[in-house]
């Protein structure tokens, strides 16, 4: 078979990409096209260049077709699949150096890029990964929230450390693993018999929730800085939550220093009596650090767990703070 030169153009599309959603140029490409082809398995994508009046021939062997079409001369386009066309490629660019040795004429080939990935479009990756796994895999079929508590609380932990070290490789790998436990959460929330939710509905709930207390940013309010928008982000969750206590909605679960500290700051920023002193000691963060591992160091020569002595000091301040409020 002999070609004469002419131009085969091969259209890519994304999977993430709706059928029909193409690019300006992959249109025009279409609609100037004397033939265009694609594979039985592009059915999507046919039906909807076919509805918007392009007409498609669907061929069970794609390089034999294109390369008739080639050689009829204009321009013939190969409308790619979603999961992209490997072989097909490796067959054309063979048969264009084949031509080219034996001193044949061959069409010039040209990639187009038909839709772009937008950003975040590898979530919907994981979005069917994830409901493969749980639909295919014994392990994953038979998790449920509670048992995979041990693994979101090791995946957080493991990420501030890969934030403390400064590994950027290990933070990349670290959050996807954290990603995969909200991805499992929300994908067996899904199967809930009377309160089904997904990761489009936390998704969308976290949207609201920024835009809500962001109205420096998504309104009209004026801030001067981050102190405004720390102290504007309080009093609309506290408007949000209509919290009795200033004490409400920190876990008991937290570690003891880091509940401390919660139960300290909200305390501070409602005026609250009968905190205890600040002591006036470690000028930087190493100091403090250096001073906080002899304290414990001094509980375990006493005999103390530091962790139950300091979540039993802040359950005594939680204690006086709701006497106060109740007062």
């Amino acid at each position: 078979m002999s070609l004469s030169p002419s131009r085969l153009v091969v259209l890519q599309t994304s999977p993430r990409v709706a059928p029909g959603l193409l690019t300006a140029e992959a249109w025009q490409v279409l609609r100037s096209a004397e033939t265009v082809i694609c594979g039985p398995a592009n059915d999507a994508q046919r039906v909807a260049v076919v509805a918007a009046g392009v007409p498609v021939v669907v061929a069970e062997e794609p390089l034999p077709a294109l390369l008739r079409a080639a050689a009829a001369g204009g321009t013939a386009v190969w409308l790619g699949t979603p999961e992209g066309d490997e072989e097909l490629a490796h067959a054309l660019a063979a048969e264009v150096v084949n031509r080219a040795e034996r001193g044949e004429p061959a069409p010039d080939i040209e990639v187009v890029a038909a839709s772009y990935d937008l950003p975040g479009s590898r979530l919907l990756d994981l979005v069917a990964v994830m409901d493969r796994l749980r639909t295919e895999c014994p392990w994953d079929r038979q998790q449920t929230h509670r048992s995979l508590l041990r693994y979101l609380v090791e995946e957080a932990y493991e990420t501030v450390e890969a934030v403390e070290t400064g590994d950027r490789r290990h933070l990349r790998e670290e959050l996807g693993d954290l990603l995969l436990q909200v991805m499992f959460h929300s994908r067996i929330a899904e199967e809930h018999p009377e309160q089904p939710w997904a990761i489009d509905d936390v998704a969308a709930d976290i949207v609201e929730k920024l835009v809500r207390r962001h109205p420096h940013v998504f309104a009209d309010v004026e801030v001067e800085g981050a102190e405004d928008v720390d102290a504007n982000w309080e009093s609309i969750k506290a408007e949000e939550k209509q919290r009795e206590s200033v004490l409400d909605g920190i876990p008991p679960g937290l570690p003891a220093l880091l509940m401390a500290d919660k139960v300290l700051a909200r305390a501070s920023r409602e005026g609250a009596h009968g905190l205890p002193a600040p002591w006036n000691g470690p000028a930087s963060e190493t100091e403090l650090g250096e001073h906080l591992l002899s304290v414990v160091r001094a509980a375990r020569s006493a005999g103390i767990d530091a962790e139950s002595a300091l979540r039993d000091a802040v359950r005594r301040l939680a204690g006086r703070l709701g006497s106060s409020e109740g007062g």
